[in-house]
């Protein structure tokens, strides 16, 4: 299978219409048969729904500061055009010295950046901005600017005469107008599915990308993407049979894992527990993040769901993640102060009526139950913990290998935290 080629969209800030601008390029690019896939850099579960939904291809996580050089350039390899969705500015990562930039991709996978640039406010300091990222680390190959929020002709001439000296190409500039954001919550964008405009709304920011960018000099500024060696240190499956909880309260699986599982021959069943599906039968229940805070109600009402996974941990294990984990609870309170009854399996209550934000990579040591040795992981939720009884799962550590009280519980063969786990630390 031949090996295709890849390019990063990037920016200097958040904010600065990364997300909305690589969903129009994969949407007008499907549109013209080209074979484009995509990734999104680091812990992100939202953006790689919408660039699935854009691009009509599964897409790939792929964290620089979890995943290991070969990791990246297993995952990221294959046929086809690549295109990499950055995180936040082009040089931000985790403490203290910015590991896991969207920049440290660039560098392991030898592949050149676009930086879009939001120059809604400002003229010719733009040419500053773009050198200076350009400059700012040798290694990382800043090839080319697309300026987006442009007010009128007059500010993009401005624009683009100031960075003619620069020597960066500019590849399009796509005007200020509204109907281009996207609706929000406290953990980011909305989910795909939870947009019945999605389609409209895809069709509508290719249009103005093929009215915008020179999609032929972006393709053609591409490199080709790193060979495949190996499969950069897959994770073993934890089981045999593995059914997965999947539905808008459980959409935060990394599909990274699933992969590696059913490569080394798991069995993955897919449930849905707001549809009150009970568990295929299996050896282990994985219920990953999602939103089980705004269903908390109707998964608190669901007997077959419930009575299902009450059996299976029983019979087998049963594992969550995040909202997963405070479903396995006692009890889940909404944001209204609503308590709602869980399925019990652990010693925990926790509550979204006083919200406090617990973002972070972490380096994770399994104390038992599911994960063997040492893991990476990321946390980035809003839950309060009122009550948490039982033995811990993991030790903890923050990026900045700094001790964190221990993570998770484990009751039996019933565990969870609200780590999401990455990848192995090796």
């Amino acid at each position: 299978m031949a090996n295709g080629s890849g390019l990063i969209l990037s920016a200097p800030a958040s904010g600065s219409g990364k997300t909305t601008l690589t969903l129009g390029i994969l949407r007008a690019l499907k549109l013209r048969g080209v074979d484009v896939r995509s990734a999104k850099s680091g812990p992100d579960y939202i953006d790689p729904r919408f660039h699935a939904a854009a691009s009509g291809q599964a897409c790939l996580n792929l964290d620089a500061w979890a995943m290991t050089p070969d990791r990246l350039r297993a995952l990221a390899s294959g046929p086809g055009t690549l295109l990499i969705e950055g995180a936040m500015g082009l040089f931000d990562g985790a403490p203290p010295s910015g590991k896991g930039a969207t920049a440290d991709l660039a560098r392991h996978l030898g592949l050149p950046v676009v930086l879009i640039i939001d120059t809604a406010k400002q003229s010719q300091s733009v040419a500053a901005v773009a050198m200076g990222f350009a400059s700012h680390q040798p290694d990382v190959r800043v090839v080319g600017v697309i300026l987006n929020n442009t007010g009128s002709d007059r500010h993009e001439k401005m624009l683009r005469d100031a960075l003619l000296p620069t020597g960066l190409p500019v590849l399009g500039s796509v005007r200020r107008q509204a109907g281009l954001a996207h609706p929000s919550r406290h953990l980011g964008l909305v989910q795909a599915d939870e947009r019945p405009d999605l389609e409209d709304f895809l069709d509508h920011v290719a249009t103005i990308v093929n009215q915008s960018i020179d999609l032929e000099t972006l393709l053609a500024l591409a490199s080709p993407l790193p060979s495949r060696d190996g499969n950069g240190v897959a994770m073993p499956p934890p089981a045999q049979r593995i059914s997965v909880a999947h539905d808008a309260a459980f959409a935060f699986a990394y599909p990274h894992l699933l992969a590696d599982w059913q490569a080394a021959g798991a069995e993955i069943n897919l449930f849905s527990p707001l549809a009150d599906q009970a568990p295929p039968p299996c050896d282990l229940v994985f219920l990953p993040g999602g939103y089980p805070e705004l269903h908390a109600g109707r998964l608190s009402g669901n007997a077959a769901f419930l009575s299902g996974l009450r059996q299976a941990a029983e019979t087998g294990a049963v594992y969550g993640e995040c909202g997963g984990y405070m479903v396995l609870g006692d009890s889940l309170t909404d944001a209204e102060g609503r308590v709602h009854s869980m399925t019990g399996l652990l010693r925990l209550e926790t509550s979204f009526a006083a919200r406090k934000l617990h973002l972070g990579y972490r380096h994770l040591v399994a104390l038992g139950g599911l994960w063997q040795g040492e893991l990476n992981g990321h946390e980035f939720h809003y839950a309060t913990t009122l009550k948490a009884q039982g033995q811990a799962l993991f030790n903890a550590r923050n990026a900045e290998g700094e001790t964190l009280p221990d993570m998770g519980l484990r009751t039996g063969r019933v565990s969870g935290s609200f780590a999401h786990v990455i990848d192995r630390a090796v």
